[in-house]
């Protein structure tokens, strides 16, 4: 496994809309490990593929109940509404009141191409709105309330 770089603000390949991903063979597996190794590396919960350069349809996620990996993932169900703070790791240190789907039901398919169907709430349900979003060239900020001071994000911690 490798740590990749994690394209910052102004990159192209972060608001570019990603292909699906037809083979799901050796490379697609040391893709994924790589992306979560650098995920964690960076402190962050989700990464997509985009994020390092990649314009596939994939997405790595771990909240703290395990890693999720998703390829492919649609959205098969959004509904009720929440606020929430979300940050990214291409955009360093800027943070958002955001407006998310507090229920999201996602049909993906695993790293062997298998199909499964994810329901997510809360924290797991803005973790996938983020990072899915991503695989469409769609940046947290659009879905921003209002961006967060400094001084905001230091009363909060």
């Amino acid at each position: 496994m490798a740590i990749r770089n994690i394209l910052k603000e102004g990159e192209p390949t972060l608001t570019a809309h990603c292909r699906t991903v037809e083979q799901f063979n050796e490379r697609l597996h040391i893709l994924l490990d790589d992306m979560y190794e650098t995920m964690i590396k960076a402190d962050g919960v989700g990464l997509a593929a985009p994020q390092v350069g990649i314009r596939r349809r994939i997405v790595v996620i771990d909240v703290g109940d395990g890693k999720i990996e998703m390829i492919n993932p649609v959205f098969t169900l959004r509904e009720g509404e929440q606020e929430t703070i979300e940050g990214c790791l291409s955009f360093p240190g800027q943070y958002a009141l955001t407006k998310r789907p507090k229920h999201v039901k996602v049909h993906a398919q695993d790293r062997t191409g298998k199909p499964f169907d994810l329901e997510a709430s809360d924290f797991l349900a803005t973790a996938c709105c983020h990072e899915i979003d991503h695989l469409d060239g769609i940046l947290f900020q659009s879905h921003a309330i209002r961006m967060l001071t400094a001084e905001e994000l230091a009363k909060m911690r």
